[in-house]
């Protein structure tokens, strides 16, 4: 794992040291024709709603349609096994998310290699979860929640959208570092996650902010803390797990990949581009609008992001014995 990150972030900074005329050449030309945008999953979700809005502003600032081909399938693995198939030629993208980090070791056998195989174009945006109860659990803040769990062992059940889920896995690194025994619950999506867990039929779940927001403020259920190193603009009273459980962070994170060779000129261009985007004020408004702060930075930034990801929750997945559903 070690040498396949230093692999990945080698080849994520070598566009920086390629001739500035090389760069130029294909950049003034890009692009000449419609652009697919490749997202791993339904339309409707923070990843497709994220790819939307990226799409949009490329459009205009490039003058070609960014077109969002949306292909859900085994934790996202066939979106790119599309876009590690595709011409490296800057026309086909893929809306990278957390399942890319965590299905390096989720899956015993994958037609790619993502570290390998998937070049980084630009990060977007870092979405807080949110560690929620329900009301019957008498816990109100993260210490007591600990308590009464290593007090009640296996009797607080976990929900999750599914094995192998950012929210899924944001849980077991709850668990791994504070030695709780919570079992996992899996449902197929966070809609029935959250039914249960309204219901009190589950009892915790490390929710999608975006997705549940709207039920801790209407005091349907009670918020602990956030999964972020920081605390979340959109409850800004609330504390981190972190500040806790010293050294706890699981967030999802959102970006931009290509194919591996796609030329740098171009990858150096769409990163730009996206920079701008997420300078831009009204774009930025409607990212916060999900609960996110946004990334920006080099190709290699974002391609040391997506490594970190993958050595953290490789961790994660073998503490847990996580399978894919």
């Amino acid at each position: 794992m070690k040498l396949r990150r230093r692999q990945f972030l080698h080849l994520a900074a070598a566009a920086a040291v390629l001739p500035t005329t090389s760069r130029l050449a294909g950049a003034e030309v890009y692009p000449t024709q419609p652009v697919r945008l490749v997202v791993g999953a339904a339309p409707g979700g923070t990843s497709d709603i994220l790819a939307r809005l990226i799409a949009q502003w490329l459009s205009d600032r490039l003058n070609q349609p960014f077109l969002i081909e949306n292909r859900p399938g085994a934790g996202g693995n066939v979106a790119i096994e599309a876009v590690v198939r595709a011409p490296a030629d800057g026309y086909t993208l893929l809306l990278v998310a957390p399942n890319s980090a965590i299905g390096a070791s989720l899956y015993d056998k994958l037609g790619y290699d993502f570290i390998r195989d998937i070049a980084p174009v630009a990060g977007l945006i870092r979405t807080p979860n949110v560690m929620e109860v329900s009301l019957s659990v008498p816990a109100k803040t993260v210490p007591e929640f600990i308590a009464y769990a290593k007090a009640n062992p296996g009797k607080l059940n976990m929900a999750s959208p599914g094995n192998g889920t950012s929210v899924h896995l944001a849980g077991e690194l709850f668990k791994m570092m504070t030695g709780v025994n919570m079992p996992h619950v899996p449902y197929r999506g966070d809609a029935p996650a959250l039914v249960d867990l309204l219901g009190g039929q589950v009892q915790v779940m490390f929710g999608v902010l975006a997705g549940s927001i709207e039920h801790i403020q209407a005091g349907k259920l009670r918020a602990l803390a956030v999964t972020t190193a920081t605390r979340a603009e959109a409850l800004p009273d609330l504390p981190t797990v972190g500040d806790f459980v010293q050294g706890y962070e699981a967030s999802a994170w959102f970006g931009v990949g290509a194919p591996k060779n796609t030329p740098a000129e171009i990858v150096e261009k769409l990163n730009s581009e996206i920079k701008a985007g997420l300078a831009n004020p009204k774009l930025k408004s409607r990212f916060a609008d999900l609960g996110g702060t946004v990334l920006a930075g080099s190709p290699a930034d974002f391609g040391k992001l997506i490594a970190d990801e993958t050595e953290k929750w490789a961790k994660v997945v073998k503490f847990s014995g996580a399978k894919p559903d």
